[in-house]
């Protein structure tokens, strides 16, 4: 049996985790926000069940031990033997603190003046982007937070966290340099295509038809091995193209150009097309979704940055993944996975809504009646206004003036309908009206918020 001293100090320790698992608090009893810079309630309710389960599984673990240290199979036990045991049990109160962390930073910056708020409005375009009309799936809560780098990144829903446990909500890294202009819209909804590519099973069902196709054309074989290599990042740029069109592709040109060794890197090892050949296949699907000039403009002008000739010894494999992308395109387009029942991936993505002349208009209407922008989709908006910019009918700084509305806008909208809802009526306003007084706060002194100009 462990000497008396060993089991005491053991019985001491096990106590301390439960004292400090006391201290672990709901997030709802620990940050401090504005009620428009709050989480949905469908998010927070997720992360707080995840937690408080977790908790109380710590809880009773901790209590089974105790138990189990004063009782007659202990006393046969060796000293060694409980100091194991009770290892294990701090492994994993030290994996739900991690949980308690992770979620903590994300809200945390809910609490950040004017970025909480921008963060709230990031959800509401994140499950837009995630919504299709055909109900395929069950989507899961996203919840958005900024952290450094270049580049966004997710968390998928269901997917293992550090210390163990599924993660509850898709949890959305967004690059603080992005904030705040389309180019957003980009890297959020490249990220949510990798949710919606997990819910689709895409990148399993598009795997063999890749290789079927590398086996069928053997001297293009090193392509189609690249793009079944990349197609996980390749699908999740699909889905950003066809969710807001060619915001996407100007998103995507901002964040890969960098010098040029690294725009013609191949590296086998990387999920992530050679940001050349990205970029070229962006625009190829751009064109396959929204057929207008524009993306030819775009291609051209990639290619005055980059010239293909600076590949240096790789030309010839980026000129045959170029001589490939066709045919990629219309495999990925045509793509009709057994989730969607039958549809193609074109089909699933209410892509007529978002055809380039609708769009325009669309501009037109809103600077003559700016207060219909506010009752659109999220992704309808953001594809309005990147296809305003590469018309050159919006400039940056009306653009990041806009954005900044609308997203105060979608944080506000979405509190008060989660308010309604919980007081059992609904919320029927989707335009300024939904807004009130507290919209009009974001003015800064003008008169209205509904103005398109900076």
């Amino acid at each position: 049996m462990p000497p008396p001293f060993a089991s005491w100090m053991l019985d001491q320790e096990a106590r301390a985790l439960l004292t400090r698992l006391g201290h672990v608090k709901p997030l709802a009893m620990q940050e401090s926000m504005l009620p428009a810079a709050g989480l949905l309630p469908e998010s927070q309710t997720a992360i707080e069940r995840f937690l408080t389960e977790g908790r109380w599984l710590l809880r009773s673990l901790v209590v089974q031990f105790l138990n189990w240290l004063r009782s007659p199979a202990a006393a046969r036990a060796s000293a060694e033997t409980a100091q194991q045991a009770f290892t294990r049990l701090r492994l994993r109160f030290n994996g739900v603190l991690t949980h308690f962390d992770l979620f903590e930073n994300v809200v945390t910056q809910r609490s950040e003046n004017e970025t909480g708020v921008w963060l709230s409005g990031l959800d509401v375009v994140s499950a837009d982007a995630l919504h299709l009309r055909g109900h395929y799936y069950q989507a899961p809560p996203i919840v958005c937070y900024l952290d450094r780098g270049l580049g966004g990144a997710i968390r998928r829903s269901r997917t293992r966290l550090p210390g163990g446990g599924e993660s509850p909500v898709a949890i959305i890294k967004i690059p603080r340099e992005r904030m705040v202009g389309s180019g957003i819209a980009s890297s959020l909804v490249h990220e949510v295509g990798h949710q919606a590519a997990a819910l689709l099973s895409l990148v399993e069902s598009l795997r063999p038809v890749l290789r079927s196709l590398a086996e069928q054309n053997p001297p293009q074989a090193p392509a189609w091995q690249l793009w079944e290599r990349w197609i996980s990042e390749i699908v999740a740029d699909l889905w950003s193209v066809g969710r807001i069109g060619v915001a996407s592709t100007l998103g995507l040109m901002g964040v890969v150009s960098l010098p040029r060794a690294f725009v013609f890197r191949l590296n086998p090892d990387d999920p992530h097309p050679a940001p050349w050949i990205r970029v070229k296949l962006s625009a190829a699907l751009g064109r396959a979704f929204y057929p207008q000039k524009a993306w030819d403009h775009l291609a051209d002008l990639w290619e005055t940055y980059y010239p293909p000739h600076r590949a240096g010894k790789q030309r010839e494999l980026f000129m045959l993944l170029e001589r490939t992308i066709p045919k990629l395109v219309s495999v990925l387009i045509h793509h009709r996975p057994p989730a969607l029942r039958g549809h193609s991936l074109v089909e699933a993505l209410d892509t007529d809504e978002l055809q380039p002349p609708r769009l325009q208009a669309l501009l037109q209407q809103w600077r003559r009646a700016p207060e219909q922008m506010y009752r659109a989709r999220p992704i309808l908006v953001f594809a309005a206004i990147g296809q305003g910019r590469v018309d050159g009918k919006i400039t940056p700084e009306e653009e990041s003036t806009v954005i900044g509305k609308l997203l105060t806008h979608w944080a506000v909208w979405s509190t008060l309908q989660a308010a309604a809802a919980c007081a059992g009526g609904s919320w029927q306003g989707l335009g300024c009206q939904a807004c009130g007084t507290q919209q009009r706060k974001i003015t800064s002194g003008r008169s209205t918020h509904h103005e398109m100009q900076g």
